[in-house]
């Protein structure tokens, strides 16, 4: 099975757009339960529902994989299932490393999804001795001295950082150093790297904001609509009176 160090995904040199490639997992993931459903073919309409996108939005990200579907029938699940795929680097295996074995780190490493989409947890690396040799999810943690040499000889690419956020730069320079030319980073600082290598930050508490400030709005939108409901019995009332508050008097044709 082919490596994550000697290949790189396709995507880049087809020139599909970034915002594209950041759809293309949440299509897979659709498709991927559609395909669990034994579903043979899925409508654009259909498969953008699941996904949370607009179906001309969908069909844009598709024309650039060069996939457009069959007028009356659809998509093909499982060739999509396929070929998105392959855009994405899943047919292949990607060594990861997790630098930072606490709470979140030790997490990562028990998270049953990586295998079945093209991830291996090939080392788990930890800067405490007395981590050294600990087994999480079934892999001995092993002593960042060693950092350099664990990611050349597992071939890795891909390196996950889950280190408080004052050691978070110095363990991406190390794996940069290393060889590692994509970074996911879960600790909540911003990383500087050199061009030519791809971060993808994590950072739960900023999400948790922005679903704050969404919370907030929709309170202040439920607490004007209230107000202006209690008010309008009162604009009704009032509606019918004239300027002393008595009704007018109909004045003779």
């Amino acid at each position: 099975m082919a490596t994550g160090r000697t290949h790189r995904p396709a995507t880049r040199s087809r020139g599909i757009p970034e915002a594209t490639v950041a759809r293309l997992p949440l299509y897979l993931r659709a498709l991927t339960a559609l395909s669990e459903r034994s579903v043979p073919t899925v409508s654009s309409e259909e498969l953008a529902a699941a996904a949370g996108v607009n179906s001309a939005k969908l069909r844009k990200d598709f024309s650039y994989l060069g996939s457009y579907g069959t007028r009356g029938v659809g998509y093909d699940v499982e060739y999509l299932v396929y070929q998105i795929s392959r855009e994405l680097g899943l047919t292949q295996d990607w060594p990861v490393v997790i630098v930072g074995i606490g709470n979140l780190g030790a997490a990562l490493a028990n998270y049953g999804g990586f295998a079945s989409r093209g991830f291996r947890v090939a080392a788990l690396i930890d800067a405490d001795p007395e981590m050294s040799g600990k087994q999480v999810a079934g892999i001995a943690v092993q002593h960042s001295d060693g950092l350099e040499k664990i990611v050349d000889e597992n071939g890795v690419s891909i390196g996950v950082i889950t280190t408080p956020p004052g050691v978070a730069q110095a363990v991406c320079d190390r794996l940069v150093a290393a060889g590692v030319t994509s970074i996911l980073n879960f600790a909540p600082t911003v990383l500087s790297v050199p061009d030519g290598v791809d971060v993808r930050k994590v950072d739960l508490s900023i999400e948790l904001q922005i679903l704050a400030f969404h919370e907030q709005r929709k309170a202040g939108e439920e607490a004007e609509a209230q107000a202006a409901a209690a008010m309008l019995p009162a604009a009704q009332e009032n509606s019918g009176k004239g300027p002393d508050g008595d009704v007018p008097a109909v004045m003779p044709a």
